[in-house]
């Protein structure tokens, strides 16, 4: 009888274990996909002198479950209804303090709801908000404690991300890219959602000089439009306007003087309208200054191919500029800068964009001096007069609200920012090759001399009846 039941025992144990373990094992086998990772919060700090302001992208139906606030199903046009229960809701689960334990202030701003998605999560709707986060008098906004739990408090396995996006002092400026400081979740060992020390170093403005310098540069380089106007002025400078057709070539120091003019006087005007608008804090809508800028550029276009204003380049240049420089201080007014960080970031951002405009005129010049000696320079001032007139025409539409291919083409080409330059370096080296090699090939004169070079001589000299050379023909 003792022998039965252990027999059964044994038996009922087995079948126990199997019914366990077999479950099990098909759990811990499962893929990964079927946990159905659900997406995370991001909070995206952009810093300032007196402030940090957070934005806050919460999924929708995460922020719905946690809060108790339904946000689901309804259409961004009801978000209205329910933007002071939001409000109050993050009110109470976001609490900075300084790290002495003195509370800041926190207004909840604009609320906005939009689709997005997460590489591991796929599409999804979120609920963005701007809150500004305020210190107590002498409070330090790079060292501060963020008690923060929206979600996290109901969601247990709920995680939000925390990041730096702009911090002009630790020169972050360009907004392009986010350096994570922080995650904050459930400390599952002591069931409590402890708060994030954010610790962002010692700001300098050395640092924030050189990075608005750095992102002149690269406005410039990106900024197509911007170049097109300059190149398109300086396409016909080595060239003599005869009546309504460039027809001749005045002298290689008259060409250079020119250009010279013609840069500076596009540097003077756009830098004074940027100093102005930056320092003004004036609000001027970005669509009116847009589409001036695209203007800009056909009239210079059309000036390429027939003279409109002959010898006053430099003063077109100079009040066209005026309409850039204002374009150029849309990227200090997104910043929200205090005055002396604006009054840095103002020398700093014009620096860095004569620095690489002074750099692509360098790189052009040759091309301009050579190409206006040959045969084919007609055909190539012509067309890319064309080439850039069908740029501005398309930009010119698409800023006065008529979206085209042609304007989202032209668009493209500023996003590589290597192209531009590249091609006028490779035209710079072909333009000094070919000059020294026409040169070396000049035949020498009576007294052994060589004739002069394709980059000292007009075109064409006019001769008078008797066969001497004109007077006006030895103009350089």
């Amino acid at each position: 009888m003792t022998r039965s039941r252990n027999w059964l025992t044994t038996a009922l144990r087995l079948v126990a274990g199997i019914a366990i373990a077999v479950p099990a094992a098909l759990l811990l086998g499962a893929p990964p996909a079927a946990a159905h990772p659900m997406p995370h919060s991001v909070v995206r700090l952009d810093v300032y002198k007196a402030s940090v302001t957070a934005r806050l992208e919460l999924p929708v139906d995460d922020f719905s479950r946690a809060s108790g606030i339904d946000l689901t199903g309804i259409e961004p046009a009801a978000l209205p209804a329910r933007a002071t229960a939001v409000r109050a809701y993050l009110g109470r689960h976001i609490r900075p303090t300084t790290l002495q334990g003195k509370a800041w202030q926190v207004g909840i701003g604009a609320l906005s709801l939009s689709r997005t998605e997460q590489t591991s999560t796929g599409p999804y709707r979120e609920l963005v908000a701007e809150v500004v986060l305020t210190p107590p008098n002498g409070g330090d906004v790079r060292h501060f404690t963020l008690d923060y739990d929206v979600i996290v408090h109901q969601v247990v396995t709920h995680v939000t991300l925390v990041t730096v996006r702009q911090d002009w002092a630790a020169g972050r400026v360009d907004g392009g890219g986010a350096t994570q400081v922080g995650t904050v979740g459930l400390d599952i060992r002591h069931m409590k959602v402890p708060p994030l020390t954010v610790d962002l170093g010692n700001g300098s403005t050395w640092r924030g000089f050189l990075a608005m310098t750095e992102l002149g540069g690269e406005h410039i380089l990106t900024g197509t439009d911007h170049l097109l106007f300059l190149l398109i002025l300086l396409l016909p400078a080595a060239l003599r306007a005869t009546g309504r057709r460039w027809h001749g070539l005045v002298g290689a120091r008259a060409a250079l003087g020119r250009i010279g003019r013609i840069t500076i006087a596009f540097t003077v005007g756009h830098s004074v309208a940027l100093a102005a608008t930056a320092l003004g804090r004036l609000e001027i809508p970005g669509r009116p200054v847009e589409a001036f800028i695209a203007a800009s550029i056909l009239v210079g276009a059309v000036h390429a191919i027939r003279p409109l204003f002959p010898g006053r380049e430099a003063v077109v240049a100079g009040v066209f500029g005026l309409g850039h420089g204002m374009a150029f201080s849309f990227v200090l007014a997104e910043m929200h800068l205090s005055t002396g960080q604006l009054v840095f970031s103002l020398f700093g951002f014009n620096l860095g964009i004569e620095l690489v405009q002074l750099l692509l005129v360098c790189l052009a010049l040759p091309a301009l001096l050579v190409v206006a000696r040959l045969r084919v320079q007609p055909a190539l001032r012509v067309g890319g007069a064309l080439l850039t007139a069908t740029a501005a025409a398309g930009w010119l539409l698409d800023r006065l609200g008529v979206p085209n291919p042609v304007a989202r083409t032209a668009d493209s080409a500023g996003s590589h920012t290597t192209l531009m330059p590249a091609a006028l370096a490779l035209t710079a080296v072909a333009a000094i090759g070919w000059a020294l090699s026409t040169r070396r090939r000049a035949p020498a004169g009576p007294g052994g001399d060589l004739h002069p070079g394709p980059l000292s001589r007009p075109l064409s000299r006019p001769r008078s009846r008797s066969g001497a050379v004109g007077a006006e023909a030895l103009d350089r």
